[in-house]
């Protein structure tokens, strides 16, 4: 089952991988009792919906998430339920796949015109000049 991130990408449920794990903080006695916390597991070296490019970048952006397999590895423990951890997870993980959809736009390096040239020699000289006229002296 395919699972849309963006209008024009998806992830196969089948890349997706979750164990839960006993989680620190909030939940009173419970806490000891129900594994709340989700580890989510997402296969990027084997993923076949993602483009080579979006991998790229996802790999740049998830930094020590990133195992050396290949698979991301996500935590989440905000909330007191699982299905609440397990949806902070998988939304976790779409933002970053969304930030890494987003190709970066290079500048592309122009050369100053004639006129920007003048407008600044002028503007240096006309400054120089206010300088010059504030000085008091000989050679004044």
């Amino acid at each position: 089952m395919l699972i849309q991130v963006t209008p024009r990408l998806g992830l196969d449920e089948a890349d997706l991988s979750e164990t839960f794990i006993a989680a620190s903080g909030p939940g009173g006695q419970n806490v000891n009792k129900v594994a709340t916390a989700v580890q989510l597991r997402f296969d990027l070296g084997n993923c076949t919906t993602l483009p080579e490019s979006v991998k790229a970048r996802l790999r740049t952006l998830a930094g020590r998430r990133l195992t050396q397999e290949g698979v991301i590895v996500i935590t989440a423990n905000r909330f007191r339920t699982q299905l609440q951890n397990r949806e902070d997870a998988r939304e976790r993980l779409f933002e970053m796949i969304r930030a890494a959809a987003i190709a970066p736009v290079y500048r592309k390096p122009t050369r100053p015109t004639k006129a920007s040239k003048t407008r600044r020699l002028d503007a240096k000289n006309h400054r120089g000049e206010i300088k010059r006229l504030r000085r008091t002296g000989p050679d004044a």
